[in-house]
């Protein structure tokens, strides 16, 4: 299990260090499904675990895998790969759930594998190109550039709000 506080600790100096300093410099957690990296804040990550088998429910959506109990906090287990709709669904040694804080809510979402945090300035920030395709690009952030490497930076809370709001909205009732 990977701490996220740790990591977090160069984006909270900066941010302390000056008025909008977080937004000059981002970290972000970077990690991989089917042959693609991705990106989220890493503000948003609570940890890293390995995988487990959630509890099912009934007449839940596919990528909608199950619940867990994380430590007395029953959190849902999303498969970005369904979501996504890319790459193969396989659950092996390498995969992973990165329990990450979506508004007041936990919520768990498995990917094929954590590379490692990643620093970026804004000249390694990209915008989002027009593309046409059903994914909303307001679920993106930008593309981040490190090197040879191309990231797809997710706006997670965005991505996710149809999911979470949507179980949020169910459990009220």
């Amino acid at each position: 299990m990977i701490n996220a506080a740790t990591a977090t600790s160069t984006s909270l100096s900066a941010a302390s260090s000056g008025t909008g300093a977080l937004t000059q410099i981002r970290e972000f957690l970077a990690f991989k499904i089917a042959n693609e990296e991705y990106g989220v804040d890493i503000l948003r990550v609570q940890e890293i675990r390995s995988y487990e088998k959630p509890t099912s429910i009934a007449n839940a959506p596919e990528h909608l895998k199950g619940v867990v109990n994380l430590r007395g906090v029953i959190i849902p287990i999303i498969d970005l790969r369904i979501k996504l709709g890319v790459g193969e669904v396989r659950y092996d040694h390498l995969t992973v759930v990165i329990v990450l804080n979506i508004g007041d809510r936990v919520v768990g979402v498995v990917v094929d594998g954590v590379s490692d945090v990643l620093t970026l300035e804004p000249s390694q920030l990209r915008p989002v190109p027009a593309l046409d395709s059903n994914f909303d690009p307001e679920h993106l952030l930008a593309i981040g550039s490190v090197d040879e490497r191309m990231l797809i930076l997710l706006d997670i809370e965005k991505f996710l709000s149809d999911t979470v709001l949507g179980e949020s909205t169910v459990a009220a009732h």
